[in-house]
């Protein structure tokens, strides 16, 4: 379980615990049922905040830059990009250098999926 979900988990479990407490005590007047709403709102507000400050649990992104110069002979691959099959997570290619390949070979410079 991540941070973020601890926070929330935690955060729903405090303003059920509140609103448990208020509901079961004696409701005397109607500025207490404003205090009821004010407090449960402010620890769910105070919670979420949290979480949503938390980073997320987002798979790193792949970037490329600035590649020197691939060659190949024969049936191999000169990449100076990316080649790679589809990837869910973002690829940046940026400023790639030259590839050149002879025969029967594949020359990639930028994105490329197998």
């Amino acid at each position: 379980m991540t941070l973020k979900r601890v926070v929330l988990v935690v955060t729903c479990l405090v303003v059920a615990v509140l609103g448990w407490m208020f509901a079961v005590s004696q409701w005397e007047t109607a500025s207490r049922i404003a205090t009821v709403a004010s407090a449960l709102a402010g620890v769910a507000a105070v919670g979420v905040g949290i979480w949503a400050a938390l980073p997320g649990t987002s798979r790193s992104a792949i970037v490329v830059r600035e590649t020197g110069t691939a060659k190949t002979a024969g049936k191999g691959n000169a990449v100076t990009g990316y080649h790679g099959s589809g990837s869910a997570r973002p690829v940046t290619v940026e400023r790639t250098g030259d590839a050149e390949a002879t025969g029967d070979g594949d020359a990639i410079s930028g994105y490329s999926e197998k």
